[in-house]
């Protein structure tokens, strides 16, 4: 069975930092791509970049750009989402995706991620 497993979230004031890691298990290979989706109450769920392991290249949301990095660390089986700079609008439930598809669309504004972890709440003060 194949499992992600966020961790690191928590509470920060801003301007902040925080890492955020995502662990993969029960896959024959790294996914082909992986992403970090949040959500906040109220709100719908926002892609906010994501990796494509094959090549390294990754892709990012407008409100994260210069702010949020991911990357990715295969003898752990891990991608993590570094975030900088962290603001009160940042605050959400951030949800780590997978998808093993070649053809998949590794974009942020993509849904339709196969696999998905149970969340890491981060929350940013003012």
């Amino acid at each position: 069975q194949v499992q992600l497993v966020e961790s690191g979230g928590g509470s920060v004031r801003a301007g902040g930092s925080l890492r955020l890691s995502c662990e993969a298990s029960g896959y024959a290979y790294i996914p082909h791509c992986m992403a970090w989706f949040r959500q906040a109450p109220g709100k719908e769920r926002e892609g906010v970049m994501t990796i494509d392991t094959s090549d390294g290249n990754t892709y990012w949301a407008d409100s994260v750009k210069g702010r949020f990095t991911i990357s990715q660390e295969y003898a752990k089986n891990t991608v993590y989402l570094q975030l900088n700079n962290l603001k009160p609008e940042d605050t959400a439930m951030y949800y780590c995706a997978a998808d093993q598809s070649k053809l998949f669309f590794c974009r942020p504004s993509n849904p339709l991620f196969r696999d998905w972890g149970w969340g890491t709440q981060v929350t940013v003060s003012s």
